[in-house]
């Protein structure tokens, strides 16, 4: 038996659509016939060979997110059956074969029923994205009702849902955006601030009367990172999903103020804790069916014969919201 999938062959080089075996589901794991395929900035990282942290080996297939349906179930599985409706973050990194394939073999505890009320399309902008955000928020943040929260990159990928996570967490949420997502950081229930005509102290300033953010969390890493730490208040708390770079700590210090980070691959390459993404999972898509959370996904569509223009609007800035490339 065999399938169709996109294998990159070389670094930057083309995606190739080709014959692979079909792969069996060994124990522990399901085999999914996917629909769809959301794509992240970290798969154009792997893709140009800028992501060492991901340690994907050449030939690949990217591909983190997916959705599908189960196709067979291996041994010791008891909590999917064949036809289930299913998402998840469950490869595309440490050589863990991704979702730009007609079918995965893929770990039980990494996947989730999909919400009810979402396509299949939709379903696959989440899994990274939310895993990322309820990590930082729930996991790390520990936030709370009676706090305020301010969101860097309010609009982006994992942002976006970040904003709404808290409100449905009903925390008072603000969160930074361009000009151009102001409005819709709005309509997602955050005050918005624009980053761009509002220094640090002066949004502090005006959001929090000059004490500060409870909690701050981090979707753009560097520079952000560096002007959270100056917005969070005495004994917050910020968090950063890419804070890999090298930052001074004194104003965290002055403010008693702790800082933690965010991971999301670490299951997949350890294989550890994996049991929590499909946790995590299950919380989308409670909130999904219960009109609390919603992905961005952009209007445009992609299959695998237009996959790379998918690819190009990835770096290019043209995206206006998760891009996701439909498989079957």
């Amino acid at each position: 038996m065999s399938m169709q999938a996109l294998v990159l062959n070389r670094h930057n080089g083309p995606l190739e659509w080709t014959r692979l075996p079909k792969p069996a589901p060994a124990t522990g794991q399901v085999l999914v016939r996917i629909a769809a395929s959301g794509l992240n900035p970290l798969d154009a990282k792997i893709r140009a060979g800028q992501a060492a942290h991901a340690k994907h080996p050449l030939p690949l297939v990217l591909g983190i997110d997916l959705a599908g349906t189960v196709e067979s179930v291996g041994p010791g599985v008891t909590a999917f059956n064949v036809g289930d409706q299913v998402f998840g973050m469950t490869g595309g990194v440490g050589g863990i074969q991704g979702s730009l394939a007609q079918y995965a073999a893929v770990d039980a505890r990494l996947i989730a029923l999909k919400p009810r009320s979402l396509s299949f399309h939709d379903a696959a902008a989440l899994p990274l994205a939310f895993i990322t955000a309820w990590s930082g928020i729930v996991d790390r943040a520990h936030l709370q009702a009676a706090q305020n929260v301010l969101v860097q990159g309010g609009a982006g990928g994992v942002g976006h849902l970040a904003v709404q996570l808290a409100v449905a967490i009903g925390a008072t949420v603000f969160a930074t955006a361009s000009a151009r997502d102001l409005d819709y950081v709005a309509q997602l229930g955050a005050t918005p601030i624009d980053y761009r005509t509002q220094t640090v102290d002066q949004y502090v300033a005006s959001c929090t009367a000059g004490a500060g953010f409870d909690v701050v969390v981090d979707t753009v890493g560097g520079a952000t990172l560096d002007a959270s730490f100056a917005a969070v208040k005495h004994f917050g708390h910020v968090v950063s999903a890419l804070g890999w770079g090298t930052h001074a700590l004194a104003p965290l210090s002055f403010r008693e103020a702790t800082y933690s980070g965010v991971f999301t691959l670490h299951p997949l390459l350890s294989g550890q804790h994996r049991s929590h993404h499909g946790e995590m999972l299950r919380e989308a898509a409670r909130l999904v069916d219960s009109g609390k959370l919603m992905p961005r996904v952009d209007p445009r569509r992609f299959d695998p014969a237009s996959a790379e223009y998918a690819y190009q609007a990835l770096s290019d800035g043209s995206a206006r919201g998760k891009l996701v490339v439909d498989i079957g």
